[in-house]
């Protein structure tokens, strides 16, 4: 395994409202390495995506720390794409893309082209100049992800970003995603309720549990690429792992999507 771009050592978040305090995450280690594309899954309220929001700076620990390697020159950190587009009403599609890379001192020539870059690799390089409202749901989340690419950067975060499509964009966008990942290399880490998808797509699927979360088990999926969605080697692991979750979630009261 290469050496690990970011690593967790016993992380833990809470939050005080109204006097009382709330635990959301405890006592979390863990390693991803370069290139790897690991799946957390988890039920709703788990810390999922606190912990997304942690790696992203967004949130700030209470206990542990975060290391995350640094980008090389060129490069972002991270990029983080949400559930929903999340896409500027007001900007055409190539400059909803190239809206990341606005701070930066590129020449505005530069933007665009790396946008347009970003378009080709999610298959939207002919929509560039519609706007979000004529894109489909679909389409419109390939959007995102171009404008996280389109930063470059080291690591690619996604919090659930398939959730809200129907079953055949949504197979469709995993498979993209799989090529993409492929040709770049990226580092990803995966927010997901579906642990078939998790399976389908990850290396290595780690699953959080408890109130407050705790990592409660990690299984590699070593099963080589191109996978069959519905083959039988990916349907064992997926059914281990939700055997593996299926008493604390029955003991919490989680209501796991399986």
């Amino acid at each position: 395994m290469n050496a690990p771009v970011i690593s967790i050592r016993g992380l833990g978040l809470s939050f005080e409202r109204d006097g009382e305090k709330t635990e959301v995450l405890r006592g979390l280690d863990l390693d991803v390495a370069a290139g790897e594309f690991v799946a957390i899954v988890g039920a709703s309220g788990v810390g999922k995506s606190t912990l997304l929001r942690v790696l992203m700076g967004l949130a700030t620990p209470s206990t542990g720390s975060v290391d995350i390697k640094p980008a090389t020159s060129g490069q972002s950190p991270l990029a983080l794409v949400f559930q929903d587009a999340r896409l500027l009403p007001w900007r055409r599609v190539i400059a909803n893309v190239a809206f990341g890379l606005e701070k930066s001192r590129m020449p505005r020539d530069e933007r665009m082209s790396r946008a347009a870059r970003a378009l080709a690799h999610v298959g939207l390089r002919d929509l560039a100049d519609r706007w979000p409202h004529q894109l489909s749901g679909g389409q419109r989340q390939r959007v995102s992800l171009a404008r996280a690419l389109a930063v470059d950067p080291a690591i690619l975060l996604m919090d659930e970003p398939f959730s809200a499509l129907d079953v055949a964009t949504r197979e469709t966008l995993q498979d993209e995603l799989i090529r993409i990942q492929s040709e770049t290399g990226k580092t990803i880490v995966f927010v997901t309720h579906d642990i078939d998808e998790a399976a389908y797509l990850a290396n290595r699927i780690v699953a959080l549990g408890g109130k407050p979360g705790e990592l409660k088990s990690t299984r590699v999926v070593d099963v080589a690429r191109p996978r069959l969605r519905g083959s039988l080697a990916l349907a064992e692991i997926a059914h281990a792992i939700k055997a593996a979750i299926s008493a604390e979630a029955a003991a919490n009261r989680d209501d796991w999507v399986i």
